[in-house]
């Protein structure tokens, strides 16, 4: 977007949108150069959180490092452990229970669920909408009740292990999930469409706001609901398959708009595939192990190692370097919310302040995720 020729004079000032800033997701500072109500120039500054998550994975075994995966995107924390998993258990060769497996994907979309539930609680608590809070967060509980009975904890879950899951399901959990789909199934159309999604306020806020082409988020790499609002069609779970994910029939939602409106209607729908992800998953579990046999100690082969999985956020990529000893040696993550923050100083250019703030609620941040 670009200023209006008034409006391109030297009589600027200087805002700091956070780092504690209510409309700020998470610690994030964005520094804005403005002329008026305008947007010359905005510039994200990181760092408040960051707690050498990368550099502790080196100095303790495989498995101590679990827990960390779950306090970087701690809202979609069991798809971190997943990936984790994922790279180690290629590193060591270790071969996962089909029934694992499945339960995997079972809690991680799940966790998908309740994570796009708090992003549309929160993105219109900031555009001025405290009821639609009420009802994402009564909806989220029963998923948190549901991953609390498996493992332990309601955010920052530490489920996963190499080889496996901590614990098996049971039939109440089943039960319970089967009843959750049930219901988010019948309160989608009045409570979330009608009531936000068809709201005239929400779309005079959103539609051809914070427009993103595809070839800015080629550029910085953006991914996920981000990216699928500008038309790209890319979905680890369906390009690059992992898990049980390909016997499983699902759609990945695609929006050729490439405005806020296209990014929240990606993620309504994503949550509609997640819950026939999770029902053909129930329907298919196999009986068997949920853990195979895992030395205590890991010590993978000298080598590179990569893997990827799908978050709430975008791709997730694990990059491995082993020396063949008990811990690793480098561990580089990809950042999905990175990337998609990146892009935010260029496109928030030129816009007005108010409208920069529903932009960047649509890129759905979470910034622990950044500053590892």
């Amino acid at each position: 977007m670009t200023l209006p020729v008034e409006l391109r004079h030297d009589e600027t000032f200087v805002l700091n949108l956070g780092p504690q800033h209510p409309a700020t997701h998470g610690v994030l500072r964005v520094k804005l150069t403005m002329d008026g109500e305008y947007i010359v120039k905005a510039e994200p500054v990181l760092g408040y959180v960051h707690r050498m998550h990368e550099k502790l994975a080196e100095v303790a075994p495989y498995a101590q490092f679990m827990p960390n995966t779950a306090r970087m995107d701690y809202l979609h924390a069991l798809a971190f452990n997943h990936g984790y998993a994922l790279v180690v258990e290629k590193a060591a060769g270790i071969e996962v229970p089909e029934r694992a497996e499945y339960i995997r994907v079972i809690t991680v979309e799940l966790n998908r669920i309740a994570s796009h539930l708090l992003w549309w609680a929160a993105f219109l608590l900031d555009l001025g909408g405290f009821t639609p809070l009420l009802y994402a967060f009564d909806d989220r509980e029963h998923v948190i009740d549901l991953l609390e009975r498996i493992t332990g904890s309601r955010l920052t879950y530490c489920y996963m292990r190499f080889g496996g899951v901590y614990n098996d399901i049971d039939d109440e959990f089943i039960t319970g999930t089967r009843d959750f789909i049930k219901r988010l199934r019948s309160r989608m159309p009045s409570l979330y469409h009608d009531l936000v999604t068809h709201n005239i306020i929400l779309i005079k806020r959103i539609k051809d706001i914070g427009f993103i082409s595809a070839e800015q988020c080629r550029k910085y790499g953006a991914t996920g609901p981000v990216a699928r609002g500008s038309g790209i069609d890319y979905d680890v779970r369906k390009n690059e398959p992992f898990s049980v994910y390909p016997e499983l029939d699902f759609d990945v939602p695609v929006y050729d708009e490439c405005d806020s409106m296209a990014r929240y209607m990606v993620r309504m729908d994503e949550m509609e595939q997640s819950l026939r992800i999770i029902e053909q998953a129930l329907d298919k579990l196999p009986d068997g192990p949920v853990q195979a046999k895992v030395p205590k100690i890991l010590k993978p082969e000298a080598g590179y190692y990569y893997s990827a999985v799908e978050t709430a956020r975008g791709s997730l990529g694990h990059r491995l370097v082993s020396d063949g000893g008990k811990n690793p040696y480098k561990l580089k993550l990809r950042s999905p919310t990175f990337s998609n923050l990146s892009l935010f100083g260029e496109v928030a250019e030129g816009m007005l302040l108010a409208d920069a703030l529903a932009f960047m609620g649509s890129l759905d941040l979470v910034i622990p995720e950044i500053d590892r």
